[in-house]
């Protein structure tokens, strides 16, 4: 009975076996054929889209060049597209991943190799050296996006992903996707180093197709702008958009201040210098405002207990590159401090515990000493590090969190 029970059950298994077989294999034709439908449905797409792009004056051989080979959407671009952040960057972190003795030192290597044309592209737009370092820093760390090339997207596939997969983002994909053919069109950069962000962004200085036709510049007299390959394009093309967009040559982004007791003033309010001193906004270091009559506005980006400044125009220059407090605060704040200058005298309210940017560079290079970190050593504790906090977390039996502290980098210290 027992041996006839024994038969029976293995019998069922092979034909349940049999069948999760060939239900797997049928989901994976099924899901072939899904995707093989998918890629021909773009590839109609790209095809029924040359008439627009024809209005634009894109000639066929321009269209044909750029998209053969294109027979399917980006993947990367789509999931880059739909990421969402799992916590918000505090603007102490934010700051603290791109102003550190890094950064810094980098700058000043790479004012001292580029002198000549950083004092040129000064000359000629008005736009101090250290800003124009602090803006390449910023976007591509002085270029060192280009040595990971698979991080990089060809811009017409990529641009074509998002007006076709992307509802949100489809007008602003076609613009940037037609300017972007334009540009191969004119023959500044082969179709093979057209390459760039997942949303477009592209050379040493991240420009958008549409602000590298507005502002591209030939620096370097070769008759091409090629912000990619040339330093002195790249830098020129920066330092035009900010010319061009009323940039104050001499004057500065702004002043950190000490808020008056008095609590005088309100958030986003404009004054001159003159009356917001009258009001007890005083530069810290006790100096004087050098021009009283200009105009600035009050900001308080993490509360009274935070830093405040009063914004001049050139920060709101720098918004037209990137529409981010923090991120001009960050090119203001960095170009100073490549200038000579020093940083902010008033502390972030970072929370009790937390890490500054010597710890943060600390901890990551400890945890990359002990073999669980192999990214860069850059301050931004991303999902790379906060992987390895967790696996160093598992071996020395501490809570499982991921999370960066005093507390985790004291431990480590202590291997």
């Amino acid at each position: 009975m027992q041996k006839i029970l024994s038969k029976f059950i293995l019998n069922l298994m092979s034909k349940f076996a049999l069948f999760f077989l060939l239900l797997f294999m049928f989901c994976g034709i099924m899901g072939g054929a899904a995707m093989a439908a998918a890629d021909t449905e773009f590839s109609r797409w790209i095809d029924g889209l040359y008439p627009e792009a024809k209005q634009e004056g894109i000639s066929r051989i321009t269209w044909e060049t750029a998209f053969t080979g294109v027979t399917e959407v980006d993947a990367g671009v789509l999931e880059k597209a739909n990421y969402q952040p799992e916590f918000t960057t505090e603007i102490w972190d934010y700051l603290d991943a791109r102003i550190n003795r890094l950064s810094l030192g980098k700058g000043e290597k790479m004012g001292k190799y580029y002198a000549r044309t950083l004092a040129d592209v000064e000359q000629k737009f008005g736009v101090e050296q250290s800003v124009l370092l602090a803006i390449w820093s910023m976007e591509s760390n002085y270029g060192a996006i280009f040595d990971k090339p698979e991080r990089l997207h060809y811009v017409p596939r990529a641009l074509a992903t998002l007006a076709y997969g992307d509802p949100k983002r489809q007008k602003f994909a076609r613009t940037q996707l037609f300017a972007a053919l334009k540009i191969l069109q004119a023959g500044d950069i082969q179709k093979e180093q057209l390459t760039g962000s997942w949303a477009g962004a592209m050379g040493h200085t991240q420009f958008i197709p549409t602000s590298y036709l507005a502002y591209g510049v030939d620096m370097d007299g070769n008759g091409r702008r090629d912000i990619w390959n040339s330093i002195p394009d790249a830098l020129a093309t920066a330092a035009n958009l900010l010319h061009k967009n009323g940039w104050r040559t001499g004057k500065t982004w702004g002043y950190e201040v000490i808020l008056p007791a008095s609590g005088a003033g309100r958030q986003e309010q404009t004054k001159t210098l003159a009356e917001w001193h009258k009001l007890g906004f005083k530069r810290v270091g006790g100096k004087a405002y050098p021009s009283p009559e200009d105009s600035a506005v009050l900001k308080i980006l993490a509360g009274p207990e935070g830093p405040a400044f009063l914004m001049m125009k050139n920060f709101y220059v720098i918004k037209r590159y990137n529409n981010s407090d923090s991120y001009a605060l960050a090119v203001g704040l960095l170009a100073d401090r490549l200038a000579g200058g020093g940083g902010l005298v008033h502390p972030w309210p970072r929370p009790a515990g937390s890490l500054g940017i010597e710890d943060k560079l600390e901890l990551q290079e400890r945890l990359q000493q002990q073999g669980f970190y192999s990214g860069a050593i850059d301050g931004h504790l991303g999902d790379g590090t906060k992987e390895a906090i967790r696996q160093f977390q598992i071996q020395a039996e501490l809570t499982e969190d991921g999370v960066p502290s005093q507390q985790l980098l004291d431990a480590l210290r202590k291997r």
